[in-house]
């Protein structure tokens, strides 16, 4: 991995100090993985081996309704984690699958290594607690916004807080993620700029 994928790392980790030695380790135990527009990285049925650092690209983690078609749940992008978290930690079969939306380059660290830091290092089991514990807060809010907003509410909310890199994503995800018909967002979207 070069020096500025290392730094974008790091201050994902920026709770967690290390000494010159123990952050040689640290690098070592992650890989780059780069993945094609629409390559799925996790499947639903089998175990996630990895936990991601995303480089470069956007992602989606999604399920599959009676009908087949995908529900997405929530994105991945610069700067941020990936992977189907439960499955990582549980090393059980996933229920979601994850897409590479555009093309992606993530850093990955297996379960095994995983584990390691937070052997080694107290200060990970902070980083995790913190990190979970925001997934959590995550998840309760978009619910609360799902079942309390409307979907011209839940457009505008969304939006306003989305990077950039989201609003180019195909409108089919974005529209499933909030919750709406394509026709939907689509109308939105042309009567409502940002």
């Amino acid at each position: 991995m070069d020096n500025t994928s290392f730094a974008q790392l790091k201050a994902f980790f920026s709770q967690v100090q290390l000494t010159p030695e123990d952050e040689e380790n640290f690098r070592s135990l992650w890989s780059v993985k780069t993945f094609n527009q629409y390559d799925l990285i996790t499947e639903a049925g089998k175990v996630e081996r990895y936990f991601y650092f995303v480089l470069e690209g956007v992602q989606a983690i999604y399920i599959l309704n009676e009908k087949g078609e995908k529900v997405v749940l929530g994105f991945s992008y610069s700067g941020s984690p990936s992977g189907a978290f439960d499955s990582f930690i549980k090393k059980q079969a996933s229920d979601t699958f994850l897409e590479a939306l555009k093309p992606s380059k993530v850093l990955a660290i297996s379960y095994e290594d995983y584990q390691s830091l937070f052997e080694k290092h107290q200060e990970f089991y902070v980083w995790g607690h913190e990190f979970f514990q925001n997934i959590l807060f995550g998840r309760l809010h978009r619910e609360v916004e799902l079942l309390t907003l409307s979907a011209e509410q839940r457009y505008k909310t969304f939006m306003q807080r989305c990077p950039d890199e989201l609003k180019v994503i195909p409108q089919k995800y974005l529209a499933s993620y909030l919750n709406m018909k394509p026709e939907t967002f689509s109308r939105l979207r042309s009567c409502i700029s940002y």
